[in-house]
């Protein structure tokens, strides 16, 4: 959640030629993550894992398009290490929960 709020902050400030574009974009892989992981939590089911995946995904599209707003220069450098930093710590989260998940299901 902390990721998906920075991002919003993040994205305020770019250009108004990408608030249909690339911040959209950021908005919505960074909502996903934690969307996808709650969905999957409620459903209590072998279908955790398969929205835990598509957390994973929309992670990876956040960790790209966020390289891309740096590259840009939308994103200033103040805001870079707390974004990547929260993006790594996301993503290993997340994995580590997949990982959990898919290990768990072997046992059984």
């Amino acid at each position: 959640m902390d990721l998906a709020d920075l991002v919003y902050d993040i994205t305020e400030t770019f250009p108004r030629r990408e608030w249909f574009g690339l911040a959209y974009q950021m908005r919505k892989s960074a909502v996903s993550i934690p969307s996808n992981i709650a969905e999957g939590h409620r459903r209590r089911t072998s279908g955790y894992a398969y929205h835990l995946e598509i957390a994973l995904g929309s992670h990876g599209e956040l960790d790209t398009q966020s390289e891309i707003g740096l590259r840009r220069q939308f994103i200033p450098d103040t805001r870079r290490r707390r974004l990547e930093n929260l993006i790594g710590e996301v993503g290993r989260i997340t994995y580590g929960l997949f990982r959990s998940i898919e290990e768990g299901k072997s046992i059984r």
